[in-house]
């Protein structure tokens, strides 16, 4: 497990590379522990919690809270932190299911996203990773807040299931606030990661920005254009109050009596 973590506005953020936390979540799913989450931090999720407590409760409860975002690399920077690389959810998704595949007895169970987008994840799992079994999916509701009836009927499918790993793409808070509702319900399951857009690209149903974009923290660029209606306020709102944030509290912190 990581032990260090970086105080990043309102929340404590890993201090982690991709390598070595790849090498936590494959000691967690070789493990006897049940019920260890992984949530992404990034300057949009810090923007929302900061006005919705139960998320921003949710954040500071994970096992695992990545640096995902090009904004928490550089607040870490602002502020003369040790966060150097992006570490995103999307590319945890692929390159612990690389690990898992090698390793080979484990098994994942998906929840969230749309069904076409379910059905290329399960034909791309099946062609790439067959020595991973995938014991289901489900495609919850798009609402807020999930009905109770369909929240008892997947739990009670998961758990019958028996996945090592239940992935959750239903985007940020609902993805956070549904793993902490039900992570000690989960009775098989070591690790539970919400990885929001993490499924679109995995499956291949939406392209992901290149490389160069990515290793040069421009990921959001390409997705924006691409997107402006649904991503607008994430990139032109939350970021900048993001940033505004840690420069006031890095000003207060120099400007108070030793």
């Amino acid at each position: 497990m990581l032990n260090r973590r970086e105080q990043i506005w309102n929340v404590n953020v890993d201090v982690v590379g991709m390598d070595q936390l790849i090498d936590s979540l494959v000691d967690v799913c070789k493990g006897s522990e049940k019920g260890k989450t992984l949530f992404c931090a990034n300057p949009h999720s810090l923007v929302t919690a900061s006005t919705d407590s139960e998320f921003l409760s949710a954040l500071h409860s994970a096992d695992f809270l990545i640096p995902d975002g090009a904004g928490i690399v550089l607040a870490s920077r602002m502020t003369n932190g040790d966060i150097r690389e992006r570490v995103s959810g999307p590319d945890v998704l692929e390159r612990l299911t690389q690990r898992l595949h090698r390793l080979g007895g484990h098994s994942y169970f998906f929840l969230g996203s749309t069904q076409e987008t379910l059905h290329r994840l399960m034909r791309r799992m099946h062609d790439d990773f067959p020595f991973i079994e995938v014991k289901g999916t489900f495609t919850p509701a798009f609402s807020d807040d999930m009905p109770e009836e369909e929240n008892e009927r997947i739990i009670t499918l998961i758990n019958n299931m028996r996945p090592s790993v239940v992935w959750v793409g239903m985007t940020a808070p609902k993805q956070e606030k549904w793993i902490v509702k039900n992570r000690q319900r989960l009775s098989h399951t070591k690790l539970i990661s919400a990885v929001g857009a993490g499924f679109d690209f995995f499956s291949g149903a939406k392209k992901r920005s290149s490389e160069w974009a990515r290793e040069n923290y421009l990921e959001w660029l390409p997705r924006l254009l691409r997107e402006p209606f649904r991503l607008w306020r994430r990139n032109i709102i939350s970021t900048p109050v993001f940033l505004l944030n840690v420069m006031k509290r890095t000003l207060s912190e120099k400007n108070r009596p030793r």
